[in-house]
């Protein structure tokens, strides 16, 4: 069984999302192959946006806690799994802060914050101030 609140924090003048993952264990295939897609256009080198991204990170989640990894290294790894050349432009921006509430296969639940998973650069546009000829 998996249910998973995903709370997501971008820009500090867009409120947050909440997104929910519920599925029973006749339905997590679903979830599954959900997941495999993404893996799948991530391989060909395509572009992810926000949901698919997501449910990579969920995905991540889920896999490591069934594996009995420890939250610290859930955290550390979690920065390797995409970077901005994977995702569509904005993702980054969009989740500055992923917060997971994870209940899973009737353990307790665990909270898990991932803070900038995907490095933003820190750029500022500026305007073109030069004089053209």
């Amino acid at each position: 069984m998996i249910h998973v609140k995903a709370t997501i924090n971008g820009e500090p003048d867009i409120p947050p999302i909440t997104k929910i993952f519920q599925y029973d264990s006749d339905s997590e295939n679903v979830f599954l192959s959900s997941t495999e897609l993404v893996k799948q256009r991530l391989s060909k080198n395509l572009r992810v946006n926000l949901n698919e991204t997501i449910l990579v990170y969920c995905a991540y989640i889920i896999s490591e806690l069934r594996d009995e990894k420890s939250i610290e290294s859930i955290k550390e790894n979690a920065r390797k799994i995409l970077s901005q050349d994977k995702v569509m432009i904005g993702v980054p921006e969009s989740i500055r802060k992923l917060r997971f509430e994870v209940f899973l296969d009737d353990k307790p639940t665990v909270t898990i914050t991932l803070d900038e998973p995907i490095q933003t650069s820190d750029y500022i546009l500026l305007p073109n101030t030069r004089k053209q000829v």
